[in-house]
């Protein structure tokens, strides 16, 4: 038995509905630590034409190290990318120390396609339509349309989840 729960989070980095969702995801990591995994899935959505290649420089990111730190800046910048596209992925690296050679190397490769196809099709698989959506213990919880009570509900779950974990051990 782990005693940490795991959070998924589908998101996508040019969703501004996912941005606002950073303060949530921010709360939580602060209120948890390491008890709650909150882990990036990607969801790239057709209607937003560089999420495709945002996830895979995510995904770039998490490989150097800096997953969550670069996703946070990506979605900071979500307007931005939207008019000026893939340079402000390679800008975000820059500004964040990585390896900009090796950001442009994979998205001209494609090695993060699979990661970013899988998370996908699981996401779709499960139900997960729009973003953010939160699956935390089996329970999907949408979050395209409203954030609200949304992190008080997460919390009421891991709460329940960790006290749990804490009696098994």
């Amino acid at each position: 038995m782990t005693d940490s729960v795991i959070l998924d989070v589908w998101c996508e980095l040019q969703c501004p509905d996912c941005h606002r969702a950073l303060d949530d995801v921010r709360a939580l990591r602060a209120r948890y630590g390491d008890r709650l995994d909150i882990r990036l899935r990607h969801f790239p959505l057709e209607k937003h034409k560089h999420s495709f290649a945002a996830a895979q420089a995510a995904e770039e990111a998490v490989e150097q190290g800096q997953g969550w730190p670069y996703a946070e800046a990506v979605l900071a910048r979500t307007a931005e990318l939207a008019e000026r596209g893939e340079p402000v992925l390679l800008d975000v690296a820059r500004e964040l120390g990585l390896d900009v050679e090796e950001f442009d190397t994979a998205l001209i490769d494609g090695r993060h396609i699979l990661i970013v196809d899988a998370d996908q099709a699981e996401g779709k698989a499960i139900g997960v339509s729009g973003t953010p959506t939160y699956v935390i213990d089996g329970q999907r919880l949408d979050g395209g349309k409203s954030q609200d009570g949304l992190r008080a509900r997460i919390e009421e779950i891991a709460d329940r989840l960790l006290a749990d974990a804490g009696d098994s051990l």
